[in-house]
């Protein structure tokens, strides 16, 4: 090749670089020079994430897991309203920088990155106490006189309507839930999560949980991060496993009866 021929490669070469759009920013980045933390929480999961109308204020499992993790990195938390239908979406858009405790799905995987898994619940039937004579496994509940309670957006949706095809499904969109068309009498069963459901119980002495063989769909729970902000995703999956060993997790799902 000769000296011009040589001349002309390095130009544009250099041209190249010059030209080729910077990395985009990591949120932790952008984390740390902001001060702020956000975090996408939908303040209906009890005992994991409760919102407080009086106050807008939140408490539980998440709020306490995201507080150490703002107070480790040195910033604000500030938790941002979202809900279950456009939970994904608002990572997607930036709306926050991740999100509280969500199950791991496919349909989520797709579009979002996932922290690594902290917690775990697996999905249990619940009915109420005039009704609870009625059901004695998952398959009495797949009949067609009965009336199955979901929230749209959630998991429990999408299983909802997996399990019981032959059953009617009412679908109540947030902050409406579904157990609340179960406790009005509106609809007759609703399955959420063990986690979840304990609280009810304990909260409305007229649930009950359906005497199943045994509970279904094992999920692990973990927070919903940028998919393609692998820095970030790093950073988090590293401070979970940092809390494992030290025990935290452990001490704050005890502390919230999990």
């Amino acid at each position: 090749m000769n000296l011009f021929k040589k001349l002309g490669v390095v130009a544009a070469c250099m041209t190249a670089l010059v030209g080729a759009p910077a990395s985009a920013q990591s949120a932790l980045n952008e984390i740390l020079s902001g001060g702020v933390l956000k975090v996408g929480t939908t303040g209906d999961w009890n005992p994991m994430s409760v919102r407080d109308p009086a106050t807008n204020s939140y408490v539980g499992f998440d709020i306490d897991v995201m507080t150490q993790l703002g107070a480790d990195l040195g910033v604000e938390v500030e938790f941002v309203p979202t809900d279950w239908k456009t939970l994904v979406n608002g990572v997607v858009a930036g709306n926050y920088h991740m999100t509280g405790s969500a199950s791991i799905s496919p349909a989520r995987l797709k579009a979002a990155g996932y922290s690594n898994s902290y917690i775990s619940v697996e999905i249990l039937p619940f009915t109420t106490a005039d009704k609870a004579d009625r059901f004695s496994s998952w398959d009495s509940i797949n009949m067609a006189d009965v009336k199955v309670a979901t929230t749209l957006g959630t998991t429990f949706e999408k299983l909802v309507r997996e399990w019981f095809p032959d059953a009617q499904i009412t679908v109540v969109e947030a902050p409406a839930r579904g157990y609340q068309e179960v406790l009005s009498g509106r609809a007759d069963v609703f399955i959420t999560s063990n986690i979840e459901g304990s609280t009810l119980v304990k909260k409305f002495p007229n649930v009950q949980q359906v005497a199943v063989e045994s509970a279904r769909a094992p999920t692990p729970i973990a927070m919903l991060l940028p998919q393609a902000d692998q820095v970030w995703i790093n950073y988090v999956n590293s401070w979970v496993e940092l809390k494992k060993t030290q025990g935290f997790f452990e001490t704050t799902a005890a502390k919230w009866g999990l």
